[in-house]
Order: C-alpha cells, then sequence, then structure tokens
C-alpha cells in the first residue's frame, strides 16, 4: 500500500484497494503487472530527435516518412503528444520540452529541450514550429519564451487556437475563455 500511495492520484484507500486486488489476483496476473512495470523502465527512453517516450529510436513519429517534418508541434509532455494524436488531425512531428517554465518551482528554459528545438529548427528544414504547450500561466510564458529563442530564424512560429468550444453557451464561458475567442477571432 505504501508503494502505491507514492503514485499520483492514489490516496491511502483507492492503496489499499490496489494492493487487496493484487493479492486475491492469481500469481501470473500480479507477476504480467510486475513484469509490465520493469520492461517499461527497461525499454522505454526518450527519442533522441523529438524527446517522446518509445522503445525505439528514432520513434516511430520521427521515422514516418509520410509526416510532414518540416511542421514541428511542441508540446510539454509526452502524454500531450498521445492527446493529439488520438485526434487524427497531426500530419506534423512533434517536440516534447519535458515540462515547462517555472522559476517558482526552479524549472528554467536550460532544465528544457529547448535547445534541442532551436538546434532542430536551424538545420533549415522547418516550416512552422506549432506552440501547443497548455494554457496556462507557466504554458504561455513557455511558449513566449520559445517565440523570443526563434525570433529572427526563418520559421513561422504559430499558437494553437483557444476560445469557445462548439456546442458550448457563451453564458457559462469563463472571462478567460472569452478573452482568447474575442482576441483569436477569424473571417468567417
Amino acid at each position: 500500500m505504501q508503494e502505491f500511495e507514492k503514485l499520483p492520484g492514489i490516496g491511502p484507500r483507492s492503496a489499499e484497494r490496489l494492493a487487496f486486488h493484487i493479492l486475491k489476483s492469481d500469481k501470473d496476473t500480479a507477476m504480467a503487472l510486475a513484469g509490465a512495470i520493469r520492461e517499461v523502465k527497461e525499454n522505454v527512453r526518450h527519442c533522441r530527435t523529438c524527446y517522446n517516450l518509445t522503445e525505439s529510436d528514432p520513434c516511430p513519429i520521427c521515422a514516418d516518412p509520410k509526416r510532414d517534418a518540416t511542421t514541428i508541434f511542441v508540446v510539454e509532455q509526452p502524454n500531450d503528444v498521445v492527446l493529439l494524436e488520438a485526434t487524427g488531425l497531426v500530419r506534423g512531428v512533434y517536440h516534447v520540452l519535458l515540462g515547462h517554465i517555472a522559476p517558482l518551482d526552479g524549472v528554467e528554459p536550460g532544465d528544457l529541450t529547448i535547445e534541442a528545438l532551436v538546434a532542430r529548427v536551424k538545420k533549415g528544414d522547418i516550416r512552422e514550429v506549432v506552440l501547443a504547450t497548455n494554457p496556462t500561466m507557466e504554458g504561455e510564458g513557455t511558449a513566449l519564451h520559445i517565440k523570443s529563442v526563434l525570433a529572427g530564424m526563418p520559421v513561422n512560429v504559430t499558437r494553437l487556437a483557444r476560445g469557445l468550444p462548439s456546442g458550448s453557451q457563451i453564458e457559462y464561458a469563463t472571462r478567460a475563455v472569452l478573452q482568447d475567442a474575442i482576441e483569436g477571432r477569424k473571417s468567417f
């Protein structure tokens, strides 16, 4: 139970339920879980190109010749890649920062993979960098920093659009959502 409690989002009651579930499971099921954890820790690493998690290097996305390697989507974490890939809309490749700039938490630009992103852009094959960081204060600050670092380079720097989601009603939108919708408006 103590080990399960160390996992994010797992409190004492959830840890207890998980521990008793494993105790009730047959040995093969419990050992399969242990084996899966061991395999992940031994075989999964960061792609040398984009820093996504992978078992092969380069990762399948970077190695895919059907991808538009001239467009890079910059995200904070590997799970952001999973979510964007689930849409089926991204044809480009990714660059995972492995976090966001957060000076109060001691995370500076040098702690992220920003230098590797700049090196990819300097190679000259990149036309667009899409900043797909989270719309939080830290994500916005990280996006602004990257934009300033890429300023003057021959690359188009864009940001994911934000605003009112389809099917929603204005009366339920927050001020921040409405501000993003107003500022990001486009021709109709």
